[in-house]
């Protein structure tokens, strides 16, 4: 059998936070079962998993609509005059506009400066595309002073050289993909799969007033604070799964043995990125006490039904134990209901190994259980 999926499960208890808020600030939420979840969308903890894959790989990429400006300061820094640096950036976007199904996206607001689309790059890109701006210097200054004229459909820039550095990836685009539809040429599919992580159990907002203190008081006998609000917060043992399709991967990188090594990358990333909203008042930065790997030939198979009926704690217990037993008890069903044919690996690393046999092999530590599923990868 050929591994064609990676897949990680995780349990992790956040204690008193909000990772991931809505638009009125409260925890995200999810109703499964009969009971309302604290919820963490894929899109907050893809985030978090994207900068730390980048921090080990020191391959960076920014999303931004501020293209433009990125262009603008790299040549301002290069010691380019500021009206043309501005006008060269202002001929990116025109080159752009030209090569682009739809020109309308690359349109800058006037106002802001900013493009009307979301463009995600690799840092380096940024550079490239400042290094053509030096490349063709005295063509822009000709352009800007109108000794230089465009003939109708003409770009600023060459074209050729502007698309091409728009199609470049780096590790993180290759694994979490990317869409710019106005320029079809230069998307990616992702080859990781993020499912929204959600609390094992039923869950309610728990509010917290708070005060601050005015240092600074006309009247040194005044009390009361110089500030007050609510906040909401909640915790939980959240269940997090994501599957790593490694022919997509392979072919977005056109290596597999490349493949292997960044997929090892985002299962150590996966296990130990957080999100990062409030932070600094909550400081939520636990472990998982339980990973999961598996190695498929077949599919993909979240275990996220084993929690659609909420674990219940003990009297004198929390959830994070019931929810590890649940979670070894639903895998061992699944197991004996779709057979294992397409199974080549499963293991896992915990806090408390108690009852977990149905979970495959057990490892010391995370380290050790993502070794073990990589050399299952590499042989198949």
């Amino acid at each position: 059998m050929t591994a064609r999926y990676v897949e990680i499960h995780l349990l992790q208890t956040i204690p008193y936070a909000n990772l991931n808020r809505d638009d009125l600030g409260s925890p995200k939420s999810v109703r499964f079962g009969y009971a309302d979840r604290t919820r963490v969308s894929s899109q907050c903890w893809k985030r978090a998993v994207r900068q730390e894959v980048e921090t080990s790989t020191g391959d960076t990429a920014k999303r931004t609509r501020r293209l433009p400006q990125a262009i603008q300061g790299r040549l301002t820094y290069r010691g380019w005059e500021p009206e043309l640096a501005t006008y060269a950036a202002a001929q990116v976007m025109a080159t752009l506009a030209t090569i682009a199904v739809k020109a309308d996206g690359f349109k800058v607001d006037k106002a802001t400066g900013e493009a009307q689309v979301l463009f995600y790059l690799p840092e380096r890109a940024f550079d490239e595309l400042a290094d053509l701006c030096v490349q063709q210097r005295e063509r822009l200054v000709g352009l800007q002073s109108g000794t230089v004229k465009l003939k109708k459909g003409e770009a600023p820039l060459p074209a050729d050289g502007v698309r091409e550095v728009m199609g470049r990836r780096n590790d993180v685009i290759n694994l979490f993909g990317r869409m710019l539809a106005e320029l079809p040429g230069t998307n990616v599919d992702g080859a990781v799969q993020v499912a929204h992580a959600f609390t094992t159990h039923a869950t309610d907002p728990q509010v917290d007033f708070f005060t601050a203190v005015d240092d600074l008081k006309a009247d040194a006998d005044q009390t009361g604070s110089g500030h007050m609000n609510s906040a909401e917060f909640s915790t939980g043992t959240f269940y997090r799964y994501a599957s790593v399709n490694l022919d997509d991967l392979s072919n977005n990188l056109g290596d597999p043995a490349t493949a292997v090594e960044l997929t090892t990358a985002f299962l150590s990333a996966f296990i130990t990125a957080m999100p990062q909203a409030k932070k600094n008042s909550t400081a939520p930065f636990t472990v998982p006490d339980l990973a999961y790997v598996t190695v498929r030939a077949d599919r993909p198979v979240s275990l996220a039904s084993a929690f659609e009926t909420p674990v219940r704690a003990p009297l004198d217990s929390g959830y994070a134990e019931p929810s590890r037993q649940r979670l070894a008890d639903y895998a061992g069903r699944i197991h004996r209901l779709i057979g294992d044919r397409g199974l080549i690996f499963h293991g896992h690393a915990t806090i408390d190994d108690k009852g977990l046999e149905q979970l495959g092999d057990a490892c010391q530590s995370f380290d050790s259980l993502i070794a073990a599923a990589v050399d299952h990868v590499r042989t198949r």
